[in-house]
């Protein structure tokens, strides 16, 4: 008998505005392809979802398709008709992924940390066993989730996401609605960091997260080991 395969879930964002700013954000495009390119080479099946379903908007920044792992992704028939009809995220049933993974993107800072759905799912996965990740801003989606016990998933655990120094070298702190750091560490997490734009990848059990775009292909990978071994 075949085994089933194994699988995880990349969310991102279905925000689309930089606060009132004018400017348009949405999901990160290396924070997504490169994790998924990280899962897909080790066998693992992925899908992608976000807060509202259907095509997720794109930060415009990130259009980069002189890296090849974005322009595989952005170019290849299946990955992208997964990024333009992403699941609603309430239509997801945790038992059916090992792991998920929250992307990031501005956009996250608007529709990840008070999703009810979102809250619910994470836990249901970490308590099922599975693994929960998040790169950059992806981890405003594990700021309020809550386990069984009443504890927040990130109190006393290492974490990592994108920093304050960052927000501030971006020029966002006054437009973002929260700072990911300072959430983080109200909710107890160890919080760490590593210089501006550095690559920064933390895992504390079958928690896994990432700092910046630049962490995104090493978070990738922990999952992919923590699945596979």
């Amino acid at each position: 008998m075949k085994a089933l395969a194994i699988k995880a879930l990349i969310v991102v964002t279905s925000h689309s505005q930089l606060g009132n700013t004018g400017r348009k954000t949405g999901y990160y495009l290396p924070e997504v392809s490169h994790p998924y390119a990280a899962l897909t080479a080790a066998g693992i099946q992925v899908d992608i979802a976000s807060p509202l379903g259907g095509t997720a908007p794109l930060d415009p920044n990130s259009l980069d398709l002189k890296d090849p792992v974005n322009k595989k992704f952005y170019e290849d028939k299946d990955s992208r008709a997964k990024i333009d009809h992403t699941l609603a995220i309430e239509s997801i049933n945790p038992k059916d992924y090992s792991a998920i993974l929250y992307a990031g993107g501005h956009g996250t800072m608007w529709d990840f940390k008070d999703s009810k759905a979102i809250q619910t799912i994470t836990a249901a996965i970490y308590e099922n066993g599975g693994v929960v990740s998040a790169v950059c801003h992806g981890p405003a989606a594990l700021v309020d989730v809550k386990l069984k016990d009443g504890k927040y998933l990130v109190a006393g655990k290492n974490v990592g996401g994108f920093s304050d120094a960052e927000e501030e070298s971006a020029g966002m702190t006054k437009v973002v609605p929260f700072l990911l750091e300072t959430e983080l560490k109200k909710r107890g997490a160890k919080y760490t960091k590593a210089g501006l734009w550095q690559k920064h990848v933390v895992t504390d059990g079958r928690l896994v997260t990432g700092q910046n775009p630049a962490s995104a292909h090493g978070v990738g990978e922990a999952v992919a080991n923590l699945l596979t071994k």
